[in-house]
């Protein structure tokens, strides 16, 4: 079958691309942003991508055109597909259909950490000998001598055996998805993950995001609750402790059994009230060995088996992360023991807090972070990381809501722990970001330094003359960022 993918070269369509011709079918696609590194690798797997959406793209008419997200009503490629009856379908209906229908597929949903955390689950499994499949939303970053390893995580996503060994009454195979709240498509406005119908569902955190689709989070939280109702009694939702937000959405009605997760933090002298509670009222703790969260311990309050996590991660987020991620290979069969030894071999994800580049002992970093809660997250990993170090934190607020400005009054505070903030604020930006920050910084002295400007190249100027050796920059942003990585590296190698 001849498949034609409108908006290729995004993150989850190019990844279904892939899938697509693992099952042996034809696949060309169209997109207005064509570059590395999903052109790359869609280019290498055989897969023919034009520039633009031109009618002409479907001509001859493929068997059937999956739709993007990005797609709208009175785009002529669009009003075309409808005019002449071609056969369309959304990516996430494509891949229930495709893929899913007759494996475990084991979803992970929530506001943040759902690559990474994808990506752990994937990572456990094959590491222990399961041939899962996956799809996730971001490239992993592999440091192993594994040969198996190296070539399945060698791409974000991965068809994997359709057949397992075990009880036969329940679906074959497994799938691991990176189950995002996003619409589907312009026909279609449920969330992607509605689709999925897993047996297994890791719902990590839930906050408003998304302003341009929802009206609040109680439409989210609506979202979440179709998923949760197609999730089977024999199958397993995984959450932290004390989610308010996921609390309220399971009073909606929950017929899965549920396990609950607590990260306890074993360092301090005196252990809280509030972590004796959370361990009181969880199934699953890690248990911190280290403050940074780069080692810790797991155990669940059913199983005598307890086991470190050694590994060159950092960051309560990430703590919570692995932890639920484990919960969930256990479910279907993995020891703790082993699921705790492959994070400890776990390399971590690209843009996420990714090393990429030192010039003089000022280490640059990438992270994807571009709400609020991740940007704290982020920087309080990298604080406790990077003790001793000044923390840079250069923001670029590029995603839907941020550029709304829903989150304007969080912002200042989000990036406190930076030693300086530089925000970018780009032209169009309609509710000003300058006066926001500049308010903030006014009315509180523990906020930091945090600046606002409106030039990469001048907060690259200003960066490469202001930082020292023993500094640490971390870049934030969802995008491109107008290739401020390399040019900084470059930067700072002229001074």
């Amino acid at each position: 079958m001849h498949i034609h993918i409108l908006g290729i070269c995004g993150t989850f369509m190019g990844s279904l691309a892939l899938l697509a011709r693992e099952l042996g079918h034809t696949v060309t696609g169209s997109d207005t942003n064509v570059y590395p590194p999903m052109s790359t690798q869609l280019e290498n797997a055989g897969v023919t991508i034009e520039e633009g959406y031109l009618v002409k793209h479907l001509q001859p008419a493929p068997d059937l055109v999956v739709v993007g997200n990005a797609m709208k009503r009175g785009m002529d490629v669009i009003e075309y597909m409808l005019d002449t009856g071609l056969r369309y379908t959304s990516g996430p209906q494509f891949l229930s259909e495709q893929v899913l229908q007759s494996r475990h597929v084991i979803a992970v949903a929530g506001t943040h950490g759902k690559t990474t955390t994808t990506t752990m689950l994937a990572w456990i499994l094959h590491y222990a000998g399961i041939d899962t499949g996956f799809l996730i939303g971001g490239v992993p970053l592999v440091n192993t001598t594994d040969e198996h390893l190296q070539q399945v995580f060698a791409h974000s996503s991965y068809l994997g055996a359709e057949k397992t060994n075990g009880d036969t009454t329940a679906p074959s195979g497994y799938f691991v998805i990176e189950a995002d709240e996003y619409d589907s498509a312009f026909f279609d406005k449920r969330s992607k993950f509605v689709h999925y119908r897993p047996r297994t569902a890791i719902l990590n955190n839930l906050e408003f995001d998304h302003a341009d689709i929802f009206a609040d989070l109680n439409a989210i939280q609506t979202q979440f609750h179709h998923m949760v109702r197609m999730i089977p009694s024999t199958g397993k939702i995984i959450m932290p402790a004390a989610t308010i937000s996921l609390e309220d959405t399971l009073a909606k009605g929950v017929w899965t059994p549920i396990w609950r997760t607590a990260v306890i933090d074993t360092t301090a002298s005196d252990t809280s009230k509030n972590d004796r509670t959370l361990k009181d009222n969880s199934d699953w703790q890690a248990e911190l060995i280290r403050e940074d969260g780069s080692q810790f311990k797991i155990s669940f309050a059913a199983d005598q088996e307890a086991a470190v996590i050694d590994w060159g991660m950092s960051g309560i987020h990430n703590v919570n992360n692995a932890l639920v991620a484990v919960a969930a290979a256990y479910d279907v069969g993995v020891s703790i023991s082993t699921a705790c030894a492959a994070l400890s071999a776990f390399a971590g994800i690209k843009r996420r807090m990714e090393l990429i580049g030192d010039v003089n002992d000022v280490l640059v970093f990438d992270d994807f972070a571009h709400h609020p809660t991740a940007i704290t997250t982020t920087l309080d990993g990298a604080k406790k990381k990077l003790a001793g170090r000044r923390i840079w934190a250069i923001i670029e607020p590029r995603s839907n809501t941020m550029k709304m400005g829903i989150h304007q009054d969080s912002l200042a505070e989000s990036a406190a722990l930076a030693d300086y903030t530089l925000w970018y604020e780009p032209a169009g930006l309609e509710w000003g970001l300058r006066e926001v920050i500049e308010q903030a910084t006014a009315a509180s002295d523990s906020i930091g330094n945090q600046q606002v400007m409106s030039s990469v190249d001048t907060i690259i100027e200003h960066v490469s003359n202001h930082a020292k050796a023993g500094d640490a920059i971390v870049v934030m942003s969802n995008g491109g960022f107008e290739g401020i990585h390399q040019r900084l590296l470059a930067a700072l190698r002229d001074k």
